[in-house]
């Protein structure tokens, strides 16, 4: 079982966040107990301003050995179809295309995905199985 994981899950324990830790902890040990966890480069991106240099990032994400997945023009081409949709459909600017991009790699790179943001997800990738 292939788990993508979300930036926020990550944050929640990497900080760690007080309200968010522990359940975030548990569904990213559930992930990892069950399969692989990766990331999309886009995650790894929104990871860097936590951590002081690239080689600490790193050796955190081989603590919870959580592989960098990249995007691919299909995953890309799925990304801005679903924001577009969205766009049209009236959404605001709050949701910018790294969402959209983070739940295509999810979406044609793994079984699953872990994030609290799930609302969102589930409104524009239906067919996108979130743990949690």
């Amino acid at each position: 079982m292939i788990t993508a994981v979300d930036t926020n899950i990550l944050l929640d324990v990497f900080l760690p966040d007080k309200k968010f830790a522990e359940s975030s902890a548990n569904f990213l040990k559930q992930a990892y107990n069950e399969g692989a966890l990766i990331i999309c480069d886009i995650v790894y991106a929104e990871l860097v301003p936590q951590f002081r240099d690239r080689k600490k990032l790193d050796q955190t994400l081989a603590t919870i050995n959580a592989s960098c997945s990249s995007l691919d023009p299909d995953a890309a081409f799925l990304a801005g179809k679903r924001w577009s949709e969205y766009r049209r459909a009236g959404g605001k600017r709050n949701r910018i295309i790294t969402d959209f991009l983070i739940g295509a790699h999810a979406l044609t790179k793994s079984d699953r995905f872990l994030s609290r943001d799930r609302g969102f997800y589930k409104s524009y990738f239906p067919d996108l199985r979130i743990l949690g």
